[in-house]
This record gives C-alpha cells, structure tokens and sequence, in this order.
C-alpha cells in the first residue's frame, strides 16, 4: 500500500485542482482489476427538490446517469463519472455522496463561481413528477481527461446533456474515444418536453448519439415529444433501426417492448407496484440493464451478432427489479441494502 501523489495544473482553474490534490493526500485510490469490467457515465449533477401537495419532503443528489451510477456502485461495480458541478455546498455534498457510494469522482469538474444546478420534482397524484430545472447557464462548460475505457467496459450517456449544443463538442470527442476503445455504448434518450422547442436545433445531435449507441432506451413521452409518434413499431422502424440495433420502449406501468434489427420482438410485463416516487424509475431501469449484462456476461460480440430471445429475458428483469426498488422509497437510486444483496448474488 501507498500513497499516490497527483499534481495537475489547470491555468485558472487551480481552486479545483486543490481541491482534487488535497483528495489524493487523503486516500490511496487501488488500482483497477484490469480483468474487471467498468460502467463510465456521462451526465449532469443536479440537486433533486421533491415537492408533494406543494411543499419539500426531501432533497436528494440527482441527475439521470447520476441515478444510474450510484445504485451500480452500491450494487458493487467499478463505475466512473464524468460531470460538472458547482463550488457551493451542493457541490461538495454531491462529489462526497458519489464517493461514499463507490463512484469515482475524479472527472467531476469544479468550477469556480459557478453554482450548482437545481431541479424541483413536483408529485402528483399518482407520484410521477413535473419538473422545473434551474442552471447556472452562463458558466455551463465541460473540461476533462477521457477516463480509461477499454474493451467491454460500458458507457452511460443520455438526456439533454447529450445534445446539450454548448459541450457536445466534449461529449461527442469522449463517444468516438470510448466507441474507437471497443466499448458498449448504451444511450437513454430521456427528452424532457422542457425542450420540446428545441427539437429541430438538436436533432442532427440526437441522430449522431442514435449512430453512436449499441443499445437505445426511451419511454413512450420521448418519442411523443420529438417524432408525435406512441407505437413502439413505427417508432423503431422510421426512426431508430437505421442507426441502432437495439431497442428498448418502456411506457411506465404498461409493458416495456424490446426491438432488435435481426428479428426480436418481444413484450415484458411491468412488475406491479404502488409507487413512492417515479422520479429514478428509468434511471434505475438503465442501470439494472447494466447490471445485468455484467452479471450475464454480455460483451461487444454478443451485441454485434444480436442478442438472442434469452439474454433479453435475462436482461429486462434485472432493469425492472432495479425499477421497481428504486419507486419503494423517496430517493432516486436502490437502497444500500438492496444493493448490497446485488453484490451477494
């Protein structure tokens, strides 16, 4: 055991680089199990205000590959993040919760006099949530190393940070990289109507991140939004099989559709549950499917030859237990016991 020393000079941005210095003089970081497959997300850092009947119940760490990437680390898997928050309390708050929870946050940036992003979640009667986002627009910016990848390790990518025009020239270096590295690229549209009026600026966006991605979720409110299209066929057909082979329709407590170019068409019904909350629902869902294609062994080959009718009934229950644990409770991600029976099996 020793002590890794990381000194890195970044110009104007040495408060952050104190900060991350000062991490390395407290904590001997081992190093990775190159034989251990990797999850790297990609995504925004927000705080979650949740609202019922117009009044706070909770505030929570959040963000959709966010969500993800804690109930996998929880779970027991290698995960890294690649974000951006504010040098504010909730900024702090966040980098320290993703390390209590076994992410690496050494790609987190920090940026200086900027503030970190808020995200009020209102319930309503049946527990799914309207939401109003507030950022810190003019200091939004993106500047990182690209993480080790390699072979089979999976990236996490989606939601409007995706298309977001101001850092997709970053994104869009750290796809090609990941993608040139042999990784599974698993991309969740997640189109908030929020930004139902810049659908034709991000299309050509959305259409590079469909080219790049070997597996594409969306919920039915998606694909509504950005083709006025609700039919999981028509959907996958005109818009998404021309670009990515593998598709996943989810529609809420209705039954979760699969669609895959060499023929797969199959239904998965929804686990029945009353939910707490919906908001980590789809989060959850992403990184159950993730979680089990470690579990299953699911490599690039097995993409590319196209997965067969039993790994996707390996796969879409793992996502909808992940689901449906994530709806039992107010937070966004599984429990720290669930999690750790994850690791148990």
């Amino acid at each position: 055991m020793g002590v890794v020393f990381h000194f890195v000079y970044k110009g104007t941005k040495n408060t952050y680089c104190i900060q991350r210095i000062t991490h390395y003089f407290r904590i001997f970081v081992p190093k990775t199990n190159k034989n251990m497959r990797k999850v790297i997300g990609i995504g925004e850092t927000v705080l979650d205000i949740i609202f019922r009947d117009n009044t706070p119940i909770a505030a929570v760490p959040g963000g959709s590959t966010f969500n993800a990437l804690i109930s996998l680390g929880r779970s027991g898997v290698h995960t890294t993040f690649i974000s951006e928050t504010g040098n504010d309390r909730v900024g702090k708050n966040i980098i320290a919760f993703l390390e209590e929870n076994g992410v690496c946050s050494d790609y987190v940036n920090v940026f200086p006099n900027s503030k970190s992003p808020l995200s009020l979640a209102f319930l309503n009667e049946n527990n799914d949530a309207e939401y109003v986002f507030y950022k810190d627009h003019p200091h939004d910016q993106l500047d990182f190393l690209n993480p080790e990848v390699d072979v089979d390790d999976i990236v996490l990518f989606g939601s409007y940070y995706a298309l977001n025009p101001v850092i997709r020239p970053q994104v869009q270096g750290f796809l090609e990289y990941a993608r040139s590295r042999g990784a599974i690229l698993y991309y969740d549209v997640n189109f908030r109507a929020a930004h139902c009026h810049e659908v034709m600026k991000l299309m050509p966006n959305l259409i590079e991140n469909l080219e790049y991605a070997d597996i594409v979720r969306g919920s039915h409110e998606d694909f509504q939004i950005l083709y006025k299209k609700d039919n999981p066929d028509k959907v996958f057909r005109a818009e998404i099989s021309f670009y990515s082979k593998n598709f996943i329709y989810t529609q809420g407590s209705r039954p979760v559709e699969v669609r895959s170019a060499n023929g797969v068409n199959m239904q998965f019904e929804a686990n029945p549950i009353t939910p707490v909350s919906t908001i980590g629902a789809g989060d959850n869902f992403n990184a159950g499917f993730i979680y089990g294609m470690l579990k299953y062994g699911i490599k690039r080959d097995d993409i590319e030859h196209g997965l067969t009718e039993k790994q996707w009934e390996q796969l879409i229950p793992c996502a909808q237990m992940f689901s449906t644990e994530c709806c039992k409770d107010i937070y966004n991600y599984v429990s720290i016991d669930f999690g750790k029976r994850m690791q148990e099996r």
